[in-house]
């Protein structure tokens, strides 16, 4: 029995779809949030899909920059910090949560969200999160699977730029 479960452990750690190495994959999808300018990119197949204003962290709650991975994905997520469930209108989570693992985390401190306040998208307001309307953030979950790339940057490089510079498009 261990025999069987360590080599099918391996197998799986071994097969292309383990998450290796921290750079994407070139034509995986990436997410690329600059929060200088409160934007986020969505790269797909080597190619700029889609832009959209996005809210980011305040002041003493910046949102981590770094490559991080999406890790978990939440419909109608619950908001612990206030024990607002999933689907409230008073969930300032929106209606779906893609979580990444900045700073060591699991998913669950750091991710893009919907938000029952669409005008605060475009400023710098969040605990650390990013904020998308929720139509946009719905209509992601839908295409981002599980170990997407997420960039965050406070530099000021285009975004085809930034994707050439980790390897997610040539």
């Amino acid at each position: 029995m261990k025999l069987s479960l360590l080599s099918l452990l391996m197998l799986f750690i071994t097969s292309p779809i383990w998450p290796i190495g921290q750079n994407p994959i070139v034509g995986d999808p990436l997410l690329i949030v600059n929060v200088s300018t409160n934007e986020l990119a969505y790269i797909d197949q080597g190619e700029i899909q889609e832009v959209h204003k996005v809210a980011t962290g305040k002041l003493g709650d910046e949102t981590p920059v770094g490559l991080f991975t999406i890790v978990v994905k939440a419909k109608d997520p619950y908001y612990r910090k206030k024990d607002i469930p999933g689907g409230d209108p008073n969930n300032p989570l929106g209606s779906r949560w893609l979580g990444f693992d900045a700073n060591d985390t699991d998913g669950r401190i750091y991710g893009v969200h919907g938000t029952n306040r669409p005008e605060s998208i475009g400023y710098s307001i969040t605990s650390g999160c990013i904020r998308l309307p929720n139509e946009i953030v719905e209509q992601m979950y839908d295409e981002i699977p599980i170990g997407t790339k997420i960039y965050i940057t406070d530099a000021e490089e285009a975004y085809l730029e930034i994707a050439q510079n980790i390897g997610a498009i040539k």
